[in-house]
């Protein structure tokens, strides 16, 4: 029980216990990466270290996050998620991403065309099977045998 100065019997100082979830916003990370947050009735203006289940990076700062605290300590919050806005939400009948990833070998599947940039490169797959190698210098080199074959073949 609580005695006059906001100790419990057992030792342990009295804390106002948060159940359910609440409502927060990412502040951002601390130096060692950990996210910061802030929601109603917290105490720390630049916002408390939080653990996390959910992916975040700093694209994330300034927006809404569902939280619980672990055993209802206001001074332990845990992020389950980020608020989803609706202008963010996939549509179901729009083509999701495909992507594998074994360790080994990288599959990307698109229905339309995948698209690898950088800068003035680019390397275009289309549906119909072209492939669009552009670029300022384009290098093709093999310690085998390099060959070119196809329907037709233009140099220059």
């Amino acid at each position: 029980m609580d005695d006059s100065d906001g100790v419990l019997t057992d030792g342990f100082p009295a804390v106002n216990k948060i159940e359910g979830v609440v409502i927060g916003v990412l502040a951002g990370f601390d130096s060692s990466g950990a996210p910061l947050v802030v929601f109603p009735g917290n105490t720390s203006e630049s916002g408390l270290p939080a653990r996390s289940s959910a992916r975040l990076t700093k694209r994330d700062e300034g927006r809404e996050v569902a939280l619980m605290f672990e055993n209802g300590d206001p001074g332990r919050p845990l992020i389950i998620g980020r608020i989803q806005r609706p202008d963010e939400i996939e549509l179901e009948d729009s083509a999701p991403l495909a992507a594998k990833l074994d360790g080994e070998r990288i599959e990307l599947k698109a229905d339309r065309e995948i698209v690898l940039s950088c800068g003035k490169a680019s390397i275009t797959l289309t549906r119909a099977g072209k492939i669009l190698i552009r670029g300022t210098y384009v290098l093709s080199r093999s310690s085998g045998a390099n060959r070119i074959r196809g329907g037709s073949v233009q140099i220059n």
